[in-house]
């Protein structure tokens, strides 16, 4: 009833309903082409600024890749797990975005592990700065420092801090894996035992043990 007498009275004061019927649209369309426009917009900023280059190693979110292609609209990332992305060019421009290599390649990374309490800690440092010099890919300048981080509740933990140049998060993985295996063996040729959790054990009162017939 109030629709029918709405129309009534706009047929009656001559007021045309195909102008009501125009600007519907144009503001429906409007809103429609209002993320197009802003996306256009946001492609050639960073096809003209750049701090988004193809080949780029980005953190987006959650998600971790490199640029291949920027378009008008949206930018396409190959992720670590070869899965591709399509990320809204608006989305680059008004969120945070992490690039990796917006001046170079270097990035930071670290090795952890833990020794058995009793070790000998200056050791261990010795076999650590080895590792780090007999590597080539590792950079001089920051200079690699071993850290002796902390007491732990079931190892002494000591940290190798360095450099690399690498160009996606796979190669700085890769890296830190033969690390790894190298600290292994050289522990293994020194004596240094790489701790794991242990716990004791306290038993209040007495212990009764079952061996067939008989009880202890």
């Amino acid at each position: 009833m109030i629709a029918i007498l709405a129309i009534t009275s706009m047929d009656i004061l001559n007021i045309p309903l195909t102008a009501f019927a125009s600007g519907a649209i144009a503001i429906g369309v409007g809103f429609g082409a209002q993320n197009i426009i802003n996306n256009f917009i946001s492609g050639w900023i960073l096809m003209w600024e750049r701090p988004i280059r193809i080949g780029d190693f980005l953190e987006v979110g959650d998600a971790r890749g490199v640029v291949e292609c920027i378009n008008t609209r949206s930018t396409l990332i190959r992720r670590n797990d070869g899965v591709h992305m399509l990320v809204p060019n608006s989305q680059l421009l008004e969120n945070t975005v992490t690039n990796w290599t917006l001046i170079d390649k270097n990035a930071r990374t670290f090795v952890r592990v833990g020794v058995s309490y009793g070790s000998d800690v200056l050791l261990v440092q010795t076999l650590l700065f080895q590792v780090l010099e007999e590597r080539d890919d590792i950079l001089p300048h920051p200079k690699p420092i071993v850290l002796f981080e902390d007491f732990g509740d079931n190892a002494l933990i000591f940290d190798m801090v360095f450099w690399v140049n690498a160009v996606s998060e796979t190669d700085i993985r890769r890296r830190r894996s033969e690390i790894r295996f190298r600290i292994y063996d050289l522990f293994n040729q020194n004596d240094i035992c790489i701790a794991y959790p242990q716990r004791d054990i306290h038993l209040d009162g007495n212990l009764t043990i079952n061996h067939g017939d008989k009880t202890q």
